[in-house]
């Protein structure tokens, strides 16, 4: 019974002893064995299980897949003394593990580097070139998708212009901060450029300047609107006294043609019998002269009324 229980504790212990050696390392790590905080041979890079001496041995474990650092957004002046808010990222991963862990130890210290090492090189590069420069990667034609900014654009070609462009800098950052992480086994991947801003003071005169532009061009739409205006009412004026004259002279042939045809109906009138022709035209003005409130004075003589003459002759007789 006794051997029974000395057998079992023997078992349990040699299975205590094979599980705190045992450790897995799986596709996102690598581990570095230390004994009395000395690294003990190659670390181990491929995934699979491995053993250790039990409470002398450790194991430490890095991330071997891309990491991300991120910059505070810090106040840079480029080389035209143009404040801006520079935003910045990196992607990074450990290539060295034992360096590493000789080195920074854990994935916190070796972000405090990061922002030792890249931040500098950031504004070292931004200081160094104007602001366009940060911003553009190529000559390439802006896009003028807005109508009225072709003529502002194609005036400042030279301002837009760059020689170096963003791409280069941040490869330029990349380059110049990788040296000063090869010691501590980190190789630093990419280096991006998050976003660009003005601070508040060169924001303000940014803003003014948009605002002039915009009603630079607003002046242009409506002087444009103006002639077009002109010209759309000095052709109706024209049609106006095109289609006027030509109604009035048609008019007038038709009045023509009428007064010529009341003539020829008078004349005919006239000679068909001009004596009475002749008395119905002086009764016509007797009715438009004379009324109730009319008073003539005519001797005698006066042929004007000729035909009362008659008329009071013959009821004389």
């Amino acid at each position: 019974m006794k051997s029974r229980g000395i057998f079992l504790i023997v078992v349990i212990a040699a299975i205590l002893v094979v599980f705190m050696s045992a450790y897995v390392v799986d596709e996102t790590e690598q581990v570095v064995v230390t004994q009395f905080g000395k690294v003990v041979g190659n670390p181990k890079m491929t995934p699979g299980l491995y053993f250790k001496i039990p409470f002398i041995q450790q194991a430490s474990y890095f991330p071997k897949n891309l990491l991300q650092w991120e910059s505070d957004p810090g106040q840079v002046p480029t080389l035209d003394k143009t404040y801006i808010w520079v935003d910045t990222f990196a992607r990074w991963k450990i290539t060295d593990p034992v360096k590493f862990f000789q080195t920074v130890n854990n994935t916190v210290s070796a972000l405090g580097r990061l922002d030792d090492i890249i931040d500098p090189a950031v504004r070292n590069f931004i200081t160094s070139y104007r602001l366009i420069e940060t911003v553009r990667k190529s000559n390439r034609t802006l896009d003028t998708f807005e109508i009225g900014l072709e003529d502002i654009i194609k005036d400042e070609t030279d301002v837009y212009a760059i020689t170096t462009g963003r791409e280069k800098i941040t490869r330029g950052i990349l380059e110049q901060a990788q040296p000063k992480l090869d010691k501590f086994g980190i190789q630093l991947v990419d280096v991006k450029i998050k976003r660009i801003n003005y601070v508040e003071e060169v924001r303000q005169s940014v803003y003014g300047r948009m605002i002039a532009e915009r009603k630079q061009i607003a002046e242009k739409f409506r002087s444009e609107g103006q002639g077009e205006a002109r010209n759309i009412i000095g052709e109706k004026e024209r049609d106006l006294k095109e289609i006027t004259s030509h109604a009035y002279r048609i008019s007038q042939e038709i009045k023509g043609k009428a007064d010529a045809e009341a003539t020829k109906i008078y004349a005919d009138a006239y000679g068909v019998d001009p004596e009475f022709y002749s008395f119905f035209r002086t009764l016509e003005i007797y009715n438009e002269a004379l009324d109730d409130k009319s008073a003539l004075v005519l001797s005698t003589d006066s042929d004007f009324l000729k035909y009362f003459k008659g008329v009071s002759g013959d009821a004389q007789k």
